[in-house]
């Protein structure tokens, strides 16, 4: 029996990208400061993804869609002004696990929203992520919970924020591609005041001098992280249209970890002591379990009905 392994393929693709992504901002914040690169982490995909629409079909938000997309910007800009503090601090993998916490917060940010109510395995996943990040905060003299840790996991909060607010914008008539060009126009326009705040004329220039010596490879650096954003966006669409359902992709997103972790061992030599990584996977468990448990009870249940 022929199988399409497409949305595989597609959705490897896009975590690959993902955790390129994740090395690029790595290396970027180290000649960069955070408020700049953040902002031109979004214009540089906007800037890519509205010549995209020019050159496909254009399309404007309506005055209501405006609003959702305003709140999709600044959960978006929010998480990576803490992904990129937590990341010029901590390990590639232990900033992108903790990044990917923020499944894990949809459900409070529902309750407090929309009034749904919260599942108990939801408090217990929870339980469980706060359990790794204490581990991960021990070392020879206990335990500490440094502010670049509650940051990394204050990204996390911050993309739950923009995924539930990018299921609202989602049911709008706008293409993938209008929806994330737009919104991270208004996340650079968002973060553009606080990055002009905290540069002062003379590291301005200096970046800008940076930017435009080849040596350096800034630019290219930049525009490779530009498409490697688009990518991520563009190649989980495609993977989701083809697959037949989301369950069959889920485990898949996080094979970001493992590229992430393969980046480390490659370019930063950095190692992890044992309660690190027993934080580490503590959390991606529980992750796992908040991403996978529901579909498995959910197929025992209608196994059971159809016998």
């Amino acid at each position: 029996m022929i199988t399409d392994s497409r949305p595989v393929i597609f959705m490897l693709i896009s975590t690959f990208s993902l955790s390129l992504n994740s090395l690029l901002a790595k290396f970027l914040s180290e000649s960069l400061s955070i408020e700049m690169l953040s902002f031109l982490r979004f214009l540089f995909p906007a800037v890519l993804l509205l010549w995209l629409m020019a050159l496909t079909k254009w399309a404007v938000p309506d005055r209501k869609m405006w609003k959702a997309l305003g709140v999709r910007a600044f959960c978006i800009a929010a998480s990576q002004l803490c992904f990129l503090f937590a990341i010029n601090r901590l390990s590639l993998v232990e900033t992108v696990v903790l990044f990917s916490t923020g499944p894990l917060f949809i459900p409070l940010l529902e309750k407090l929203l929309f009034k749904i109510q919260i599942k108990n395995t939801t408090l217990i996943n929870l339980a469980i992520t706060f359990t790794g990040v204490l581990l991960m905060a021990g070392g020879t003299s206990g335990i500490e919970l440094k502010p670049e840790l509650l940051v990394g996991l204050g990204a996390g909060v911050f993309n739950a924020g923009s995924q539930v607010s990018l299921y609202r914008v989602s049911k709008g008539s706008l293409s993938p591609i209008a929806l994330n060009a737009w919104g991270f126009l208004l996340a650079a326009v968002i973060i553009l005041p606080v990055a002009i705040f905290q540069t002062d004329a003379l590291v301005l220039q200096q970046t800008v001098n940076n930017m435009t010596d080849i040596q350096t490879l800034l630019f290219p650096m930049l525009i490779l992280l530009a498409v490697c954003i688009v990518n991520t966006q563009v190649f989980r669409v495609k993977a989701y249209q083809l697959s037949s359902s989301s369950s069959q992709l889920a485990p898949l997103i996080f094979t970001n970890l493992i590229f992430s972790f393969v980046w480390q061992i490659i370019f930063f030599n950095q190692s992890l002591e044992w309660n690190k990584v027993t934080g580490i996977s503590l959390i991606i468990i529980a992750t796992l379990l908040n991403t996978s448990l529901p579909l498995i009870v959910r197929k025992i249940r209608v196994q059971l009905i159809e016998n």
